[in-house]
């Protein structure tokens, strides 16, 4: 299987740096729904957690869908999709996430907490798959 796992501290300004890990491991078209998810769930854990929450985010390598996971430092935080309204400025990260993805979800541990998606494999032209976890 092939992965990538990098662990940083989550500001606005790592989402870039997740953004080209996505796509320097999945290939040279890009993946700009799994970088898009990276970004949106960066963007969570900046927004409810704040800046300098330590992530992680894994990249790992399947042949049937591309998988992205966050994973945060902060198993009680609540990851929950809401409906936002149109002149709303924020709020529609997990409906954009709910939009993209086959499925996602929430996997809570001892003291972290995983958002995850998985994407058709459409995604993955070289049958590798994403995951995104922050720590």
């Amino acid at each position: 299987m092939n992965e990538l796992t990098i662990r940083l501290l989550a500001t606005p300004q790592a989402a870039r740096v997740l953004r080209h890990a996505v796509r320097e491991h999945l290939g040279p078209d890009g993946h700009p729904d799994a970088e898009l998810c990276v970004t949106e769930l960066l963007a969570n854990v900046v927004r409810h957690l704040g800046e300098g929450t330590p992530v992680t985010l894994r990249i790992s390598g399947r042949a049937t869908r591309t998988r992205v996971e966050l994973t945060d430092p902060a198993p009680g935080a609540r990851a929950v999709r809401r409906e936002a309204a149109g002149d709303d400025e924020s709020g529609r990260g997990l409906a954009l996430l709910d939009a993209m993805a086959l499925r996602w979800g929430v996997t809570r541990g001892a003291r972290t907490k995983t958002v995850w998606c998985e994407l058709d494999p459409g995604h993955s032209p070289d049958g590798r798959v994403a995951v995104i976890t922050g720590g």
